[in-house]
């Protein structure tokens, strides 16, 4: 595939603003022009080789920051919401690149008034009569503000990851982060029992008892403990970090604050710089990596997911997880990969064929119709209630990364990614994929014009133009 030229006139704006100099100023330290450097700041010249190694010697500057991820994320996210049908035409896609890259503040004040648009009218198609109640809302969900929110920050939150990392180290040989956790909360006053029942964690803070479920499993009491943990003992990075988002209620910082409570507990267990190597070492087997840090099969997948820290990057992960509808209920991409805001998942990729092979992981090298090419890995991770009649929860996961970073895997292993027949064709969702002779397609193409013939049938009762 032809080398992509790189602009990020954005980026080198923010970081010529954040040092204070001038473009004189700057350009001079970059060994540029001025001129030269007007261009690259306003995407009518690609960022060259030269400024990328000055940006480096001069200023220590992480260079992978001026990736196009964020802008391809929101490609993506704005190309499903104007495909519409509210919308009569669709912007070429070099506008919306432009957009992202020059203008990432309209972008995503576009994508919340579509979020806006998308929300009241699905209320109004399901007849819910929000309309006539008080709490009638138009802006975006609080749920899908604080899934934006970790989506635009790629994941990774540097303070309370290295917040946790400090924690999550071990003090010395032998000792685990369980009993740091406990020790931890014993010195707050609180002391952990176990209980019978399905509630995972619930602490009473007049009698200073954590109970913790013994129906749960070790790791996840341990997560338990961690998130616990750092909401009492967090709460002054939590809340400066969500200063930041602006969230449009107390609602979303709310949700918002349990998810960096989370994120805290997940990279405690799974410390970054330690994590981080002992994946290399792996090859990302995520079985090994979960009896090493003594966390689960979907956290070990979740935390690959979040490396994404400056100057100690780890392979662009995307990971998923599914019910058995088909619905998204955690979705995260440091790729090109986007998943869509709404509806679920393509049914052609491998996640879905995770429930029919129970303890398993499944592999698969898939394609996009963007012509990039990804290994994808899946496997269930259904959770039992822990007592007869209780209700299984019932997921499914999947993490993948582009196949150039094959070697890199240990379930890469056996694959031809040389040859291109070994990938399946896969999109993001039916209502705005490209393929227009996918056999499993549910929907129509909203971008596309159909055609009827009444005196044929294939495999879809239409064409698509």
């Amino acid at each position: 595939m032809p080398t992509q030229k790189l602009y990020a006139g954005a980026k080198l704006r923010e970081t010529r603003q954040r040092l204070s100099l001038t473009q004189k100023d700057f350009a001079a330290r970059l060994g540029v022009s001025l001129p030269y450097l007007n261009q690259m700041e306003n995407n009518n010249r690609p960022v060259s080789t030269t400024v990328v190694l000055a940006l480096a010697q001069e200023f220590g500057f992480d260079v992978t920051e001026l990736s196009s991820g964020d802008a391809e994320r929101m490609v993506s996210d704005m190309r499903e919401a104007l495909a519409d049908p509210v919308f009569s035409d669709t912007p070429p896609l070099a506008d919306l690149r432009l957009t992202a890259a020059n203008a990432p503040a309209l972008a995503r004040a576009f994508l919340e008034l579509h979020g806006a648009y998308r929300q009241t009218h699905e209320r109004l198609a399901s007849l819910d009569e929000a309309l006539g109640r008080d709490d009638a809302q138009t802006q975006q969900s609080p749920w899908n503000e604080v899934r934006d929110f970790f989506h635009y920050c790629n994941n990774y939150v540097d303070a309370v990851d290295r917040a946790a990392e400090r924690f999550g180290t071990p003090d010395r040989p032998g000792t685990t982060v369980a009993e740091k956790a406990r020790a931890a909360l014993r010195d707050l006053g609180i002391s952990i029992v176990t209980h019978d029942s399905d509630t995972l964690r619930r602490l009473d803070r007049d009698t200073g008892l954590l109970h913790l479920s013994s129906r749960a499993a070790p790791e996840t009491r341990t997560f338990q403990m961690l998130l616990q943990l750092a909401l009492l003992t967090q709460d002054k990075l939590f809340e400066a970090t969500l200063d930041f988002a602006r969230f449009q209620s107390n609602e979303a910082r709310a949700i918002a604050k349990i998810g960096l409570a989370n994120y805290y507990a997940g990279a405690a267990m799974m410390p970054y710089g330690a994590f981080l190597s002992a994946a290399r070492e792996v090859r990302h087997d995520l079985e090994i990596l979960s009896s090493r840090f003594g966390a689960s099969i979907e956290q070990v997948a979740h935390r690959l997911s979040t490396l994404q820290r400056a100057g100690a990057k780890g392979i662009p992960f995307f990971f998923v997880r599914v019910d058995q509808a088909g619905t998204i209920t955690k979705r995260h991409s440091a790729t090109y990969l986007q998943f869509a805001r709404y509806g679920g998942a393509c049914p052609l990729w491998n996640v879905h064929r995770a429930f029919e092979t129970p303890g398993r992981f499944l592999r698969q090298l898939a394609e996009t119709p963007d012509g990039v090419r990804y290994i994808s890995l899946a496997r269930d991770v259904s959770k039992p209630g822990g007592a007869f009649g209780a209700p299984v929860r019932r997921f499914a996961i999947a993490l993948g990364c582009e196949v150039k970073h094959a070697e890199a895997l240990a379930y890469a292993d056996g694959l031809d990614v040389t040859h291109g027949d070994a990938f399946e064709p896969i999109g993001i969702s039916c209502r705005i994929c490209e393929r227009t002779n996918c056999h499993q397609r549910s929907i129509p193409p909203l971008e596309r014009r159909l055609t009827i013939r009444s005196d044929e049938r294939g495999v879809l009762p239409y064409s698509v133009g």
